[in-house]
């Protein structure tokens, strides 16, 4: 059962998908993108809600079923235990899947060099940005992310 479980939890995992801004996804490599100079007026914390596609509340489902089923000393219990462990593991893998996704991330409001201001939502990269740095917002394919401008 533990294989079971292991293989259930690498299937919920896989299903992750990164929103660092230190990670280009396969899609938007060798598009144009649009350049925008800004500076950064704040920044503060903040959490990324996790996903909740319902594979983990399936893949739970499926593995509390497995083991509820084995468990029972007849029949009769084992589907019983089963239905129970079943409703365990979609609860269970819900908020596996929920808590595994969530992300740290931080809310930069920039300034742009024409006076708009932008607010742009952004896991947390191995760029750090404080109050007054030049950065480059990066438009590709509607999706935004900031950078600190070249010298």
């Amino acid at each position: 059962m533990n294989k079971l479980f292991a293989a259930a939890l690498v299937l919920v995992l896989s299903a992750c998908a990164s929103s660092s801004p230190d990670v280009i996804q396969r899609n938007d490599a060798q598009r144009l993108s649009v350049v925008e100079d800004g500076a950064v007026l704040s920044v503060r914390n903040v959490t990324v809600e996790g996903s909740q596609s319902g594979a983990g509340a399936a893949t739970g489902g499926v593995v509390g079923g497995l083991a509820g089923y084995g468990a029972g000393s007849n029949q009769r219990d084992g589907q019983i235990i089963g239905v129970l462990g079943a409703v365990a593991g979609v609860v269970a893998g819900h908020a596996i899947e929920r808590m595994s996704t969530r992300e740290e991330a931080f809310e930069i409001l920039v300034q742009l060099k024409n006076g708009d201001r932008r607010a742009v939502v952004q896991a947390k990269g191995a760029e750090v940005f404080a109050p007054g740095d030049t950065v480059v917002l990066v438009t590709t394919g509607g999706k935004v992310r900031v950078a600190k401008a070249p010298k």
